[in-house]
């Protein structure tokens, strides 16, 4: 079973924020294919905007691998930022605008990086709906486009399945966020791990979405998730919590699955997993200690979830976020 991902091509693009993108996708294609996952290949084909090979702002030349009038499928269209103005470029790109409304039409997914949201924009797909751009660029985005909702506070924004970045950082993440919700949490860690020697949480790297969130309109659940993350450390967290909260434990997780798409336990795994990763990057404490802040009592129960949720062993964890310290400069007289 294949993803497909779809690389638009763009004279005086950003080269990093298209190739980084197919960077990430191709570690996590060999990391599916190592542990035999069902989605065990990547395909990543090119298009440019009129089938031409196209100069980037650093100057290398990148060629398209395949035509817009060709036949092909995409899961994931990928658009990069531009350098500079990006009126002309996107104005010229009329082929390229067809095609991605084609492309919509087919229910692919789209994710643009700072200035390749104006494809989108152009291609009105992005009609009264929210986005970012590079914040240079914002004032021009909302003139060109009047109906488009512009998120100048966000880095991220999520439309049904259109992602826009307003930086390449922005943009890692969200890629990050797709390799997720393709590969699972397991690859998509020791992806990100990789390459920023961190773990962020995946599930809340969008800024913006304009999905409703069904958690938000239910009180309960909301105060449900409240005291788990108060008490994260407790030992039988759910009884507790249902008798503070006046309800009955069978209700409490219905209504926190209903809402949330998950279980009550699990939200608090991943809460105290999330807090272990703090722990064990900005402290000193010992795997045990660590575990026992996380709500662990067992040491060895701690490092095999902890293995299982992140795909390394907690030691291997932190000598991987903590690999990039440098010594200090020597001070000794020359």
């Amino acid at each position: 079973m294949a993803f497909n991902v779809t690389l638009v091509l763009c004279d005086n693009m950003l080269v990093s924020s298209s190739t980084l993108a197919a960077e990430i996708f191709n570690f996590a294609r060999s990391m599916a294919r190592a542990t035999a996952h069902p989605m065990q290949d990547v395909v990543i084909r090119r298009v440019s905007t009129d089938d031409l090979p196209v100069s980037t702002s650093s100057g290398f030349e990148l060629y398209p691998t395949h035509r817009l009038s060709e036949i092909f499928p995409s899961d994931l269209v990928h658009l990069p930022a531009l350098w500079r103005n990006p009126r002309p470029i996107v104005t010229r790109a009329q082929p390229l605008i067809r095609w991605l409304k084609h492309q919509h039409r087919l229910n692919s997914s789209f994710t643009a990086v700072g200035t390749g949201v104006c494809f989108l924009a152009e291609a009105g797909l992005l009609e009264d709906k929210p986005a970012t751009t590079h914040w240079h660029y914002f004032d021009q985005l909302a003139k060109s486009y009047p109906n488009l909702r512009l998120q100048r506070q966000h880095f991220t924004t999520q439309t049904g399945n259109i992602y826009c970045a307003a930086s390449i950082n922005a943009m890692a993440e969200l890629i990050m966020y797709q390799v997720e919700r393709i590969f699972g949490r397991i690859i998509a860690r020791q992806a990100q791990r990789n390459f920023f020697h961190e773990i962020r949480n995946l599930s809340e790297v969008v800024g913006y979405s304009d999905i409703p969130d069904a958690s938000l309109n239910d009180e309960l659940v909301i105060q449900a998730k409240i005291w788990l993350q108060d008490n994260l450390s407790k030992p039988s967290l759910l009884l507790e919590m249902a008798k503070n909260l006046g309800t009955k434990k069978r209700t409490l997780n219905r209504r926190f699955k209903k809402a949330t798409g998950t279980t009550p336990s699990s939200y608090l795994n991943e809460v105290r997993m999330n807090f272990a990763c703090d722990l064990l990057k900005n402290t000193d404490l010992s795997v045990l200690e660590v575990a026992h802040f996380s709500g662990y009592k067992d040491n060895s129960w701690f490092a095999a979830r902890f293995k299982r949720w992140s795909g390394s062993t907690p030691g291997a964890y932190r000598n991987s976020v903590r690999a990039k310290f440098f010594d200090a400069p020597s001070t000794a007289a020359i």
